[in-house]
């Protein structure tokens, strides 16, 4: 008998950046009050779901997202560092001003080749940990669903690749809000449709995204 699965990608929520610094792989960054009601609400709109495994990235942010989604199915998240954040030559620096500012000369050899892209990890690199990531939760969660709490451009770069769309996009164009779901829906092993949902957000005006900008 053919089976049916689901492997949700579900964003960090809102995190604790006074500074709007890029954060990428920085230890420490938690969620803000909003950021963790968020991820209350991503767990209230996977509460339904038939989630048999929990997967998380070792980032604390998204570790505090996965807490109330797993909480709400009896299950312990387990840590897969394929679902990390990518890393990013501007990580610590607040991007466009002061020290991250893009008319500095010392960035400049970083944008040699923004297909791959130089400033961070290829495209290429992101996806084929992701796939797998996602390909082992499938399996394991098979004729059930699965939960993979990551980052934004991760969840992005794996979208792309399901959708056989190219890898290289417009950062501004990413449909990968807070604590946004990216389902993938499964029969047997074969990808067989994608869905998108917000279920926070109504908490995304005045929030601050990854890069200290703010959803209006």
């Amino acid at each position: 008998m053919t089976t049916t699965t689901t492997v949700h990608l579900v964003r960090h929520g809102e995190v604790h950046n006074p500074g709007k610094i890029l954060y990428g792989l920085l230890p420490g960054y938690r969620l803000s009050e909003r950021g963790a009601a968020m991820a209350r609400l991503a767990a209230e709109h996977l509460a339904d779901a038939d989630v048999t495994r929990v997967v998380v990235s070792p980032l604390l942010r998204a570790q505090q997202t996965a807490a109330p989604i797993a909480a709400a199915h009896g299950l312990s998240p387990v840590v897969d560092q394929r679902v990390i954040e990518s890393a990013n030559h501007f990580e610590g620096m607040r991007v466009g001003h002061g020290e991250g500012r893009l008319t500095n000369p010392r960035h400049w050899p970083y944008f040699v080749n923004p297909l791959r892209p130089s400033w961070g990890e290829a495209y290429r690199s992101q996806e084929a940990r992701m796939v797998a990531a996602i390909l082992d939760a499938r399996a394991t969660a098979e004729g059930h669903e699965a939960v993979i709490v990551s980052h934004q451009l991760p969840i992005w770069v794996a979208r792309l690749s399901a959708e056989r769309r190219p890898l290289f996009h417009d950062p501004r164009r990413r449909q990968c809000g807070l604590c946004s779901v990216t389902s993938l829906h499964f029969v047997g092993p074969h990808l067989a449709d994608v869905s998108y949902a917000e279920p926070a957000a109504a908490l995304y005006p005045g929030a601050v995204d990854a890069t200290g900008g703010k959803f209006t």
